[in-house]
């Protein structure tokens, strides 16, 4: 062991998710190595939306501004029937809680170079293209009984040799058929869900009657969906078996009369110069879930965890969001000599928002476009009759991400005391600091961080010391009544929030001090000497 290399973490897949994590990561102080088997990106377009909690991810590894100059804010959903008559539109705001478009739609192969570019100045971080990871071994045997080292073991093009780097973690985000999900013993758990579907990307100038949202047509025999991606570039989704071509003279024939509602094609069959197909994939879209996202130091993220049907938009979504939560307790850990447990609450707070988008995502599914029977078109009544009550549509779009879980990072309350905060995610308003107009959070930065309306107590001092988090009035933001609102409707004078900005604990209106600090503090506290200095205890909780 003593000749092999060793790095902290070793990330297994340079999609999105693995490069995602390396950047935030490389924020904590992290050092990675990213294995990849691909030399360069995808070149074709498979993810085509995020919302705006993910582009708030992207802001905090400093990507946001340049995804907003090719990105493409969109109105959002629409459920139509088989003749396009409206049964249901789910608007989506130009801008929501996290402070952008609440649905961006993008080119995938864009923001991936975008996020490899992001790589590449950051000195923490090494990728590696053109290696085939081959094995992912856990050392049982670390000091006192705990996990040892794991052992990553690639070929790079072209060799036969086997090359070994050992790492403090690894993180497994490559893909649905993920190596390291069977390295850690995980199997998929079915939540019922699958279909074949036609995926067509489209670059024209041609003139086509386009919503600037996402249309899901409802169609017991054809259902489909369709969204414009960019300045010329569109997205067809057509539920067609395997052996329906549309390519050669009888396909484009076909092609033409699939998207005859949108745009018109000439006569004669061709699609015409102006009309080219990028790309056409048949895809299975599925509905699983990882029944364990960790052994040891070894995890899953993205596709590698779960798979979502389409209908929503979450599937790379969930991924980042994934990556968003694991790397600041890992850093914690690695770095600060924070508990073990800390790693548990991942999987913890994670994998139901993961069932819950799945589930949400076959509901669509099964309402909208499954099956061709009467039950099929009862359903759709019943969601267009549902979706025209009040208040339901916009629900439905928060439903998308929920609360996390209660659990040691996420303190719950009575309704009555500091209702409803925590597990949420602070919203991100503009303020001011310094004469400047900037988002919130390059004020709060990667730390923890406490919100108040009142003068910080010794207590809320004393915490803010300890975890080494910003203490900021909100009286002093300079935003527009946001935070202070915010704060009023879940009855809580101030709030601490962990380095994801979801909400840990709060301290409930008038009772002056965080009230559970016993419950989470053991988790974060370092047990050993830091890098520089040695931690400050957190202080005993009051036992109000």
């Amino acid at each position: 062991m003593s000749t092999t290399p060793r790095v902290p973490v070793v990330i297994v897949g340079a999609g999105p998710v693995g490069v995602m994590a390396a950047l935030l990561l490389a924020r904590h102080g992290v050092r990675s190595l990213v294995l990849e088997r691909h030399r360069d990106v995808y070149p074709l377009p498979r993810a085509v939306v995020v919302d705006d909690e993910v582009r708030r991810i992207l802001q905090s590894v400093g990507v946001h501004e340049d995804f907003a100059a090719f990105s493409r804010p969109a109105r959002g959903l629409r459920l139509l029937d088989a003749r396009h008559r409206v049964i249901a539109e789910f608007p989506r705001s130009p801008r929501g809680h996290h402070g952008y478009p609440q649905t961006s739609m993008f080119d995938q192969p864009v923001l991936e170079r975008l996020l490899r570019e992001a790589l590449a100045r950051r000195p923490e971080c090494e990728l590696r293209g053109g290696v085939e990871v081959v094995s992912v071994t856990q050392d049982t045997d670390g000091p006192n009984g705990s996990t040892g080292p794991v052992r990553v073991a690639f070929r790079r093009d072209g060799s036969d040799a086997v090359e070994q780097v050992w790492a403090d973690a690894v993180l497994g985000c490559d893909g649905s058929g993920s190596l390291t999900r069977d390295a850690i013993g995980a199997v998929w758990e079915d939540l019922h869900f699958e279909e074949s579907w036609r995926v067509i990307d489209v670059r024209t100038s041609r003139q086509v009657r386009a919503w600037e949202g996402v249309e899901q047509i409802c169609c017991p025999t054809r259902p489909a969906t369709f969204m414009r991606v960019g300045e010329d570039r569109y997205r067809w989704e057509f539920r067609l078996d395997g052996h329906e071509p549309l390519d050669g003279a009888e396909g484009l024939g076909r092609l033409r009369e699939l998207v005859a509602p949108w745009v018109d094609l000439p006569s004669d069959g061709s699609s015409g110069e102006d009309f080219e197909v990028v790309r056409q994939a048949q895809y299975t879209f599925r509905a699983l879930l990882a029944d364990r996202w960790r052994r040891g130091r070894v995890f899953l993220l993205g596709d590698a965890a779960h798979l979502t049907p389409p209908f929503i938009g979450q599937g790379l979504c969930a991924g980042l969001r994934d990556a968003h939560n694991l790397t600041w307790k890992l850093a914690r850990v690695l770095q600060q000599g924070a508990q073990e447990a800390l790693l548990d609450t991942y999987e913890r707070e994670r994998k139901p928002h993961a069932r819950h988008l799945i589930r949400v995502a076959v509901a669509v599914g099964w309402a909208m476009t499954g099956g061709q029977d009467r039950a099929a078109a009862l359903r759709r009544a019943v969601v267009g009759a549902a979706c025209r009550i009040p208040g339901v549509t916009a629900a439905v779009g928060r439903d998308l991400s929920p609360a996390l879980a209660a659990g040691p990072l996420i303190r719950r309350r009575p309704r009555l005391l500091g209702r409803g905060l925590a597990g949420t995610l602070c919203p991100q308003p503009w303020v001011v600091v310094d004469g400047r107009r900037v988002r919130l959070d390059d004020v709060l930065g990667d730390s923890f961080a406490v919100l108040t309306t009142v003068p910080p107590t010794p207590q809320m001092a004393a915490v803010a010391t300890a975890l080494g988090a910003h203490t900021i009035r909100v009286d002093g933001l300079g935003d527009d009544g946001t935070i202070a609102a915010w704060l009023a409707r879940g009855r809580a004078d101030a709030v601490l929030l962990r380095p994801d900005h979801a909400v840990l604990d709060t301290v409930p209106t008038g009772t002056g001090d965080f009230t559970d600090i016993a419950a989470w503090a053991p988790l974060l506290h370092t047990a050993r000497r830091p890098a520089e200095g040695r931690p400050t205890p957190l202080p005993r909780s009051s036992g109000r």
